[in-house]
């Protein structure tokens, strides 16, 4: 069976969560007793628990192991020569820790080590923020002092069922209520133990058996009854090792698989940057050759992906998308248009500069340099939301990050909600002002609320090319530099107004959304693509796995 994962471990690693996955099955293996094989040679496990009874009765009222009997029901089958029993009759100890008299008072600078769950995780202790106590308290404590061989069992909590062995050269400590001492009755069976606590049999009971509302707590009697499958003493020893030569096998595997992502990451930032970058036309054409040329090796994750459709949105501000045509009237007269209607003033003095932003000095042919404040007007509108009980209300959480896709459409009744809410109308822009949503931006075409935390924008230029500039990278660069300038946690008016945009001719930007839609759509289209062929790639794991279990 080991053969049969090794063989095909691109196929199992490669899948989504591939390698946590490839983890789970090697210890579904070796609990299952199909990691090694069987040697004739081997005393059974029922001469081991005959050994265990014996040294736990010099200690202990325990008279018999607990082989589990015929009616008892184990989860599964396991080799001849193992035996089902309780966690509890392997043990010679198992007991939680305490909280110290004065709880984190009791933490002294210098002393012994006192073991919370943060401590504690499956491949060895963390004590980087250990907390101490004093020696005194630590003798106080006496009924939960750490040994070495000891396997601590995290019993409440998010960390819920997180094990760690304790090693060899462990000299003392002390645990938290929140910690289970487990401690062998025969030190040879700690490794086993510590590998089938970790396994899917006991993990998944761990779940099934919490108690209480919030079911975060396993309470110590629970914990002692948990079914163990019990292979004789030098099987264990042999699966152990070959658990420990797999785990080292998965470490390297997910060190290569993080140094080719990051790889990968860096190529698609590098290629997609030659892109923004490009001095002039003809350069832009060669960076965009270059990329087109490995199209289908660089996009093949959603982050490539989601750089990609970030760049489209980044190109189509800067006027690389779509020619110039030099019959369209220019952004420059718009603009005045706009001022003569005064639905727009401009403050004597005041003129959109892109050098205080680091923005790009040139403008493709046709174009100007404007404020947010000159395209747009803020419209905020509060009223309250009992009188508007069956419209659509619209929050920040309705919009999907960086997309101005509207997630979700529920009635004011639907939320709930109390307080004051803006009124807005068809045709307008949704703008959150709120951290750390600031890249959330949305065009309705229905009235209705949205929340206080979001501005309503009238656009005064074609409100379609407004979101896609909201959502570009030259617009979030001067959202963050504004988030770093002011401490409230909101984005005010008068720096969203003073943000410099580029403005392109009016029927320019109505091409200008034609294309980013088109190029939108085919990343969305490549997006299903790679989602349909995860699925199929996770299926075929799945097949592979269960036969290796079967």
């Amino acid at each position: 069976m080991t053969a049969l994962v090794t063989d095909n471990l691109p196929l199992v690693s490669g899948a989504p969560n591939g390698v946590a996955k490839l983890r789970e099955l090697i210890l579904e293996l070796a609990i299952r007793g199909k990691l090694v094989e069987h040697e004739s040679e081997d005393a059974p496990a029922s001469q081991l628990l005959a050994e265990i009874v014996a040294m736990r009765a010099s200690s202990t009222r325990a008279k018999k192991a607990a082989v589990v009997s015929d009616d008892s029901l184990p989860p599964f089958e396991i080799p001849r020569s193992w035996a089902w029993v309780r966690l509890g009759e392997l043990l010679s100890k198992i007991g939680a820790g305490s909280t110290p008299l004065g709880g984190k008072q009791a933490y002294v600078d210098v002393g012994v080590k006192f073991l919370r769950s943060q401590n504690v995780w499956n491949n060895g202790l963390r004590l980087d923020d250990v907390a101490l106590i004093s020696a005194e308290t630590h003798a106080r404590m006496s009924g939960t002092h750490v040994q070495p061989g000891d396997i601590l069992f995290n019993i409440t909590g998010a960390s819920i069922g997180r094990c760690s062995l304790v090693p060899d050269d462990f000299d003392t400590g002390n645990v938290s209520q929140h910690v289970t001492i487990i401690r062998p009755a025969m030190g040879d069976t700690r490794q086993y133990l510590h590998t089938a606590l970790m396994s899917k049999l006991v993990q998944d009971t761990v779940m099934s058996v919490q108690v209480g509302v919030s079911r975060e707590g396993l309470s110590i009697g629970k914990l002692a009854q948990f079914f163990i499958p019990l292979p004789p003493l030098a099987e264990q020893h042999r699966i152990v090792a070959k658990v420990d030569e797999l785990m080292a096998l998965c470490d390297r595997l997910e060190a290569e698989q993080a140094d080719a992502k990051a790889a990968h990451a860096q190529l698609v930032e590098a290629l997609l940057a030659s892109l923004t970058q490009a001095r002039d036309a003809a350069d832009f054409r060669a960076s965009w050759q270059q990329l087109s040329e490995h199209f289908h090796t660089l996009f093949t994750t959603e982050a490539s992906i989601d750089a990609l459709k970030q760049t489209v949105l980044q190109l189509g501000v800067m006027g690389r998308l779509v020619p110039q045509d030099l019959n369209d009237e220019p952004a420059t007269q718009l603009l005045a248009r706009l001022h003569s209607s005064k639905r727009v003033h401009r403050a004597e003095g005041e003129e959109a500069t892109h050098s205080d932003m680091g923005l790009a000095s040139s403008l493709p042919s046709g174009w100007c340099w404007a404020s947010f404040g000159e395209i747009c007007q803020i419209k905020s509108e509060l009223v309250r939301p009992e009188d508007f009980l069956d419209s659509i209300q619209v929050a920040p959480d309705c919009i999907e990050k960086g997309t101005g896709r509207l997630l979700e459409r529920r009635t004011v009744r639907q939320t709930g909600i109390r307080g004051p809410n803006n009124r807005f109308v068809a045709g307008q822009l949704l703008y959150s002002k709120i951290r750390p949503s600031l890249s959330k931006a949305v065009l309705v075409d229905f009235d209705g609320l949205c929340s206080a935390d979001m501005y309503p924008i009238n656009s005064h230029i074609d409100p379609r090319f407004q979101l896609s500039m909201m959502l570009s990278e030259m617009f979030l660069a001067q959202v963050r530099l504004a988030e770093n300038r002011v401490k409230m946690p909101k984005l005010n008016q008068e720096s969203l107004t003073s943000f410099v945009v580029p403005l392109p001719p009016l029927k320019e930007q109505s091409r200008i959304v034609a294309k980013v839609d088109e190029l939108l759509s085919v990343c969305d289209q490549m997006k299903l693509r790679l989602a349909q062929a995860r699925q199929h790639h996770e299926q075929l794991a799945s097949v592979l796995v269960e036969q290796a279990v079967a």
